[in-house]
């Protein structure tokens, strides 16, 4: 208003730029509140490490390259009679020398901290914790989750409950397409394979929701495929587990038939008995006969 009292209206262009400048610095706000660029476990500390060290190498390489282009444009302009032309200029070993050295540097950095990072990071390794881990069985359906704790006796379906703190190991199969399993606050995306068994180590350092999703195309319900990884106090996953046994409902080879076919994620379910052996033989392709898990 009191620009226009004064007689002087902002240009459409200056308008233009006001609101793509908002805009892209609400974009780059929202990026970092969540996704790997806000890690809320070791793994994912470490990968986030990883992703600004390999940005800052290659900025090292693309903003001289942006300004030296913008500087050469501007002194070999047409009206600058300073600028030497020599059209039978054709070798210089120098330039050779830095046209080729630049690129191997970086392929040589970027190769060394992939390098690092991959043994550093390598899923099947445990955590460096005191505390016990807990184990977790992970089998991607089409198009939904299934978890179950073997310790515990229990399962979930589209709903991952762990204690923060409690280093995680995972165990990861799937029913029919190969899927990607993925925490992006976690870190870690990690391949299920029919008739295979892939290993997973993570950890929630604080209590929270995080989402979890399938990371590779397998087919209708794949936009479909996420569920929510909740990071509770150990007290509360404690009632969660007991909660859960109360509440009823038998994990067996009749019901884990129903469950592989296709369906699109319909909410959460529990299981409160989860038969013996279920993953060992989902993971190996027979799932024909089960018995009661001991102790139930």
């Amino acid at each position: 208003m009191s620009n226009l009292i004064n007689g002087y209206r902002p240009s459409a262009s200056a308008t233009w730029l006001r609101i793509i400048s908002i805009t892209g610095a609400a974009i780059l706000t929202a990026s970092c509140s969540e996704g790997v660029l806000d890690p809320h476990g070791p793994i994912g500390k470490a990968e986030r490490v990883i992703l600004y060290d390999s940005t800052a190498i290659m900025l090292a390489v693309i903003i001289p390259v942006i300004i030296l282009t913008l500087v050469f444009a501007w002194w070999f302009r047409a009206r600058n009679s300073r600028a030497r032309y020599r059209p039978d200029w054709e070798y210089s070993g120098r330039i050779e020398m830095i046209i080729w050295s630049i690129p191997a540097l970086v392929i040589l950095f970027l190769g060394g901290i992939a390098w690092t990072g991959s043994h550093d990071l390598e899923p099947s390794v445990p955590l460096q914790e005191s505390s016990a881990p807990l184990d977790i069985e992970v089998v991607s359906l089409d198009w939904r989750w299934l978890f179950i704790y073997p310790h515990e006796g229990i399962a979930s379906l589209n709903r991952l409950v762990v204690p923060a703190g409690v280093p995680l190991r995972f165990r990861l199969t799937s029913t029919t397409v190969m899927n990607s399993f993925f925490v992006p606050q976690l870190g870690s995306q990690i391949y299920s394979m029919p008739n295979m068994v892939t290993q997973l180590n993570l950890k929630a350092d604080e209590p929270g929701t995080f989402e979890g999703l399938s990371a590779m195309f397998s087919g209708d319900g794949f936009s479909d495929m996420r569920f929510d990884l909740v990071a509770t106090e150990p007290e509360a996953f404690k009632d969660w587990v007991n909660a859960t046994k109360a509440q009823g409902g038998v994990l067996d080879a009749r019901t884990f038939e129903e469950l592989s076919k296709p369906a699109k994620a319909d909410g959460v379910q529990t299981y409160a008995q989860v038969s013996e052996g279920l993953f060992d033989r989902i993971s190996s392709g027979s799932t024909a006969t089960v018995s009661p898990q001991r102790g139930q």
